[in-house]
């Protein structure tokens, strides 16, 4: 009895049919579309974005060149060189990533003790060529600056949830 009803559901294209009812079901409802440029949608301050390197209050960087994130980076998208200084710590000379092979882990985040290195929750960027995706020590250290504010409120939400 079932391939009866199997045949006769393939000759008045019963797939199609119900198909259509859930389309229907959907056309005149309230749309949930967001137009992107325009309109954000709500983004969680856990979000892995653009990677910036932080400074302490009095304008010294943090990162203490201990190579922890560089050790645990799966796709090897950190390099980092480092000296001592004439006090006797130690401090980066060369700090890159690769954002071409980064995986956005998160990873680096994580392994840092002095929560030097930190990923934004800033998305809208861009490379033409290779090279725009090397972010030096430099660039890094802008990106702090720049979203110090929006990494410092993060990490207060952060506190709160612990």
């Amino acid at each position: 009895m079932s391939a009866v009803a199997d045949y006769f559901k393939s000759l008045t294209l019963w797939e199609l049919v119900k198909g259509l009812k859930l389309t229907g079901t959907y056309l005149f409802d309230r749309k949930i579309t967001v137009q992107y440029p325009e309109e954000k949608t709500p983004m969680s301050p856990r979000f892995r974005g653009l990677h910036a390197l932080r400074r302490y209050p009095n304008g010294e960087e943090r990162c203490i060149a201990c190579k922890l994130c560089e050790a645990v980076c799966p796709a090897l998208a950190i390099t980092i060189e480092s000296e001592p200084r004439d006090d006797g710590t130690r401090r980066t000379t060369k700090y890159e990533i690769d954002l071409t092979k980064c995986i956005f882990c998160g990873f680096c985040e994580e392994s840092c003790p002095v929560d030097s290195i930190v990923e934004t929750r800033h998305f809208e960027y861009h490379g033409e060529k290779r090279g725009d995706l090397l972010m030096t020590k430099e660039k890094l250290l802008a990106n702090a600056e720049r979203f110090e504010a929006q990494i410092a409120a993060d990490r207060a939400t952060e506190a709160r949830y612990r």
